[in-house]
């Protein structure tokens, strides 16, 4: 086995502590393009073939006996490997690897020059779904969560010249993992969106959040490796205001929530918080204004364009910018338009999907089921859309478990705190169709509690189910809408209960006092299949089913927007009936191709109807 493998014996390192802004305006290079990589389906670099996986003890590792009789194997040799793009999924890249689910080796070398007086990070945009990330032979850490990002400081770690890089992907399902086994979406492995190698100096901006109440606009920094004095502007409002005068710190501390390695790290950084009496052009849909914000400190200096404006409910009513506004939304998956799906690469993929929203007539986007890529968060705010985001709390996970709720917090964490200053955002959602049960709400009124302590300037939710309790009567009345700002539910009439004239005969029951959101709604057809309306996959039946949902739907008291599902067929293994799904999930309003069903244009005239 070559050098460049030996990573894998190495005891796991500790993750970097906290969610902190590494990106805005530094310098940083792109590791993206071929990697080597090496299918691993036995996880052989992380066992001893007479033993279970590897413990991260450094007791165990005194006696190196095993760690160079290791050297002396050939068996691996990533030079002479295939390679697969970065970012992107190898399921869509590999025929071989189209179904697989178990651990890929990659490795890209790294040329490095030092610099005197800069510290050096190494930053992932998501890789799908546990990772062990080692860099020259040194373990730097693990990470688990499939969408969102993560890094670790290399300063000590690279050398001047060539640097070999190999990460450990797996993107195994488990029981007690977020999602669990069981999910209706194409379960795609790898590192699926960008790796860059980011530069700051040694005192740098670690984090900045900013927030506006319809009065103030408040900026916090954070500092990392000291203190020094800190400037916030925005040219454009003609604010500008620097201080040195520390208000507090705080601890960030992060745990990988893994029953093979538990570590955890905790920084202490200081923080200085600023208010700006202003009256900047409100972000809407209709105007999506961002400003341009600059914090020098010292040698460091991040930049950021964010827009301001206010999200709340009042009664029955969603209020932006103390407007009353209705949803016109649609759900969608981080998946290609194309003849291959495969997770969201680049800015080309995102904006295909977003124009076919903006098309549609749709403000808003529901980004289902798990954290999108910022790329798409940040190009839906320049194009004006309002955001759903959501972690993959999806059908059932195991709910007493203490470790997945770790992990389920973590993401969510990992989620806000990456896009806390995008105006875009308007819901965090913490959940999707979860069974109703104690431990159910125990599990997730924390991570609402959490949601709201970390954020407590956005609306929270949960995507609930109805349940018919007569044959006609539908009732929606899940316990956690006490907990939630939206009375959000999926329902499926004239899909999986009756057929489109069913609708008609429907009657409702739900809670009074808060907004109603419709998270889901839909059928599906196979694009090009005539028929009957009465034919379930036909384009006729879709279209009708809609047409008769939209009219039952516009009769609920509160309605205040809706999501249909789901803007384009996406890849599922669930969906195997041959000829018409062929494992596509059929309930696009547009097919994995990009064209338009009929029911696309029901759609699109009703949003174009809708004030």
């Amino acid at each position: 086995m070559k050098k460049t493998v030996l990573i894998l014996l190495l005891v796991l390192a500790a993750l970097p502590a906290g969610a902190f802004m590494l990106l805005n305006g530094r310098d940083a290079v792109s590791l993206g393009g071929e990697w080597n990589y090496i299918p691993d389906p036995m996880d052989t670099g992380l066992y001893k073939y007479q033993m279970t996986i590897l413990k991260p003890s450094k007791r165990y590792f005194a006696d190196r006996h095993f760690y160079e009789d290791m050297t002396k194997l050939v068996e691996y040799d990533f030079d002479k490997s295939p390679t697969l793009q970065v970012p992107g999924d190898w399921n869509s890249q590999s025929e071989k690897l189209y179904y697989y689910e178990g651990s890929v080796w990659y490795r890209r070398k790294v040329d490095f020059c030092p610099e005197p007086g800069k510290r050096w990070f190494l930053y992932f945009g998501a890789a799908s779904y546990r990772s062990i990330v080692g860099l020259n032979n040194e373990i730097l850490g693990t990470h688990k969560g499939g969408f969102t990002p993560f890094w670790y400081e290399v300063t000590d770690v690279l050398k001047e010249g060539s640097n070999s890089l190999v990460v450990n992907v797996n993107n195994a399902r488990g029981a007690s993992e977020v999602p669990a086994l069981n999910y209706d979406w194409w379960n795609y492995g790898g590192i699926i969106r960008d790796v860059l190698l980011v530069s700051v100096p040694q005192v740098f901006i670690s984090d900045f959040h900013v927030s506006f109440d319809g009065k103030q606009i408040m900026v916090t920094v954070w500092l990392d490796g000291g203190s020094g004095s800190v400037t916030v502007e925005i040219p454009e409002l003609g604010l500008k205001r620097t201080s040195c005068h520390f208000e507090r710190s705080r601890e960030i501390c992060h745990t990988e929530p893994s029953s093979v390695i538990s570590s955890a790290v905790e920084k202490s950084t200081r923080c200085i918080s600023f208010r700006f009496k202003a009256s900047p052009e409100r972000w809407s849909p209709d105007n999506p204004k961002l400003y341009d914000i600059k914090i020098p400190c010292g040698e460091d200096s991040v930049s950021d364009r964010v827009g301001f404006r206010t999200i709340r409910v009042e009664g029955e009513q969603i209020l932006l910018n103390d407007k009353p506004v209705f949803l016109k939304g649609i759900a969608l998956h981080d998946e290609t338009i194309g003849a291959n799906p495969g997770r969201c690469r680049n800015a080309e993929d995102v904006k295909a999907l977003l124009e076919a929203a903006r098309e549609l007539g749709c403000n808003f986007l529901r980004l289902a089921h798990y954290p999108h890529s910022e790329q798409m968060v940040r190009m839906a705010e320049e194009m004006g859309f309002m955001l759903w985001e959501e972690i993959p709390c999806y059908w059932n996970i195991d709910w007493n478990s203490e470790e997945t709720y770790a992990n389920a917090e973590n993401q969510l964490l990992e989620m806000i705190g990456r896009d806390y200053n995008r105006a875009a955002t308007i819901i965090w959602s913490v959940a999707n169709e979860t069974p109703r049960k104690p431990e159910r709400m125990a599990f997730l009124g924390k991570l609402i509690a959490r949601t709201r302590a970390e954020d407590p300037t956005r609306l929270v939710s949960a995507a609930m189910e109805k349940k018919f309790v007569e044959k006609t009567h539908a009732v929606v009345d899940d316990e956690l809408i006490e907990l939630t700002d939206l009375i959000s539910f999926n329902q499926y009439t004239g899909w999986y209960d009756g057929t489109p004239a069913f609708c008609d005969t429907v009657s409702w029951s739900i809670p009074r006092g808060k907004p109603v959101v419709i998270s889901e709604f839909g059928g599906g057809a196979l694009y090009g299949n005539h028929g009957s309306a009465s034919d379930m996959f036909t384009e006729e039946y879709m279209e009708i089913l809609y047409r008769e949902n939209l009219k039952m739907l516009s009769g609920l008291p509160a309605l205040c927007g809706m999501s249909p599902w789901i803007l384009k067929d996406f890849r599922s293994p669930k969906r195997t009936l041959v000829g018409i799904q062929d494992e596509f999930n059929r309930k696009g309003l547009i097919d994995e191709q990009g064209r338009r069903k009929k029911a696309f244009y029901v759609m699109k005239e009703f949003y174009a109807s809708r004030k």
